[in-house]
């Protein structure tokens, strides 16, 4: 199941490859004057390289997979870890596994950074800031990665038939702390957040704020050209805690009409309670893996088909992650569809509190040339690997929202 899996991801990535060198020279109408042919066709050598890049990594990301899955590494380690109670040996097992991971990840990420994208001019990356976002991402990734194994192991240790339960109240408690934390203690460990510098911006986007009923606890700038020059903005937290945030190259490249029609899709996401549902959605299908994941841990066949001497909870909790892969992939479909459709109930919600959608299609025009997003992606690789709707599409479905919001004020 996983090479299939695998040939199918390396076959969607060739259609969509062979996609944009077919249709990458043709500059869609709707986008003259807002991207030139010589732009494009660096839009379409961008997009080709990445997915090269990301085919690369896949390939490298399965062969270590299968190498370290087939060879006896893990086995091997389970059994030196055998004097150890399954707690620490947990620990010790999942740490190995992550740094490892973590290590392959940031050799790609190296090249990704200061060539791919300092060649199409992206990157801003010192490799003292990259460098100590590795350090920060690994101690932080640690720090949450070893309370969660704790949690899991010792719940599975003592709780016994029930602890897939257990397990589950602690992960869905632990996400909606992380979602209040996240604003305030975690993204300021890796970016600077002040105060929006333009006044008269930042009282826009407040009344805004306050006429939709948001209440926010600031309206914060991010230093994200120290890391790219890619743009973005939006609302995080829960309570107290909730926020928005501009990027700074966002600020610099787009004026106030477009940063707050960019900023009522943000806030047609709180309105229309996408963060809850999709955190709900996320829980009933954790409940679902953990509550089968309860029924494998015993299947002593599993263990013996990886050569794993006995059954222990943490090889079993890895050997489960990696029966549930294909899963997970002949899943993602519906998680990105469902994504779009979120995406989509944003647009039309900015377009009916603004009654125009013509601010926002310009800063989608604006991003899309700036980020040499791709502008031909293949529906394939849409359906598998897209959370908001490819830009064409998305552009079309707010023009039809705006007859619709117009229609309707007509009428009346």
């Amino acid at each position: 199941m996983l090479g299939l899996t695998s040939g199918l991801d390396f076959l969607i990535e060739g259609l969509n490859y062979r996609h944009v060198k077919k249709h990458g020279q043709q500059v869609p109408p709707g986008f003259e004057g807002w991207i030139t042919p010589e732009r494009l066709k660096e839009s379409g050598r961008y997009a080709a390289e990445n997915i090269r890049f990301s085919m690369l990594k896949a390939l490298s990301g399965k062969i270590l997979f299968l190498i370290v899955l087939l060879s006896g590494i893990l086995p091997a380690l389970v059994e030196l870890l055998q004097p150890l109670s399954p707690w620490p040996a947990g620990l010790i097992f999942f740490a190995v596994l992550g740094l490892t991971s973590t290590l392959f990840a940031a050799c790609f990420d190296l090249y990704h950074c200061f060539v791919l994208e300092e060649k199409y001019g992206f990157n801003t990356r010192t490799p003292r800031i990259w460098l100590t976002d590795l350090l920060k991402s690994i101690f932080l990734t640690a720090a949450i990665g070893s309370s969660l194994v704790s949690a899991a192991l010792l719940l599975i240790q003592f709780a016994t038939e029930t602890w897939w339960l257990w397990v589950w109240l602690f992960v869905a408690g632990f996400q909606l702390v992380m979602a209040v934390i996240f604003p305030t203690l975690i993204a300021p460990l890796f970016n600077k957040f002040t105060p929006v510098a333009d006044i008269e911006l930042k009282d826009k986007i407040a009344k805004f704020a306050e006429s939709q009923g948001i209440h926010v606890g600031g309206i914060f700038q991010m230093d994200a050209s120290k890391r790219t020059r890619h743009t973005n903005a939006y609302l995080s937290g829960l309570g107290r805690s909730k926020r928005i945030v501009l990027f700074d190259s966002l600020i610099q490249a787009h004026g106030h009409e477009e940063i707050l029609a960019i900023l009522a899709h943000e806030i047609g996401h709180f309105k229309k309670k996408h963060i809850i549902k999709n955190l709900l959605i996320h829980t009933c299908a954790g409940l679902l893996f953990l509550f089968l994941s309860s029924k494998l841990i015993t299947w002593k066949v599993m263990y013996q088909s990886f050569g794993f001497p006995s059954a222990t909870a943490y090889a079993g909790l890895f050997l489960i992650g990696v029966l549930w892969g294909p899963a997970g992939w002949i899943v993602s479909p519906l998680f990105n569809f469902l994504s779009r459709y979120f995406e989509r109930q944003a647009d039309r919600f900015a377009v009916k509190i603004t009654a125009t959608a013509r601010p926002l299609i310009r800063a989608l025009k604006q991003m899309t040339s700036d980020n040499l997003s791709n502008l031909h992606p293949h529906p394939f690789y849409v359906r598998f690997n897209y959370s908001h709707p490819p830009i064409l599409e998305r552009i079309k479905q707010l023009e039809a929202a705006e007859d619709e919001t117009r229609a309707r004020m007509f009428k009346f």
